[in-house]
């Protein structure tokens, strides 16, 4: 176990962080297989299907980098 079991679900908890990148979206805790087909309908040409594509969307990373700036923003 590495401590994130509660961010997967069970059948992707003991699997390498390599591999992790390419499990689908829906191996988060908390997004079901049919919410990660809502989700690529919603934004087909996001063309989200792995944990990997969701981390390298760039709306992802801008977001993350605005929120970052914002804690050290005075």
């Amino acid at each position: 176990m590495k401590n994130i079991d509660k961010f997967l679900i069970k059948a992707y908890e003991d699997k390498p962080f390599k591999e992790l990148i390419d499990a689908p979206i829906y191996a988060i805790a908390g997004i079901s297989e049919e919410g990660a087909d809502l989700l690529n309908k919603a934004l087909p040409n996001l063309n989200l299907k792995t944990i990997g594509d969701l981390a390298k969307l760039k709306y992802v990373r801008w977001a993350q980098a605005i929120c970052t700036l914002a804690e050290g923003e005075e």
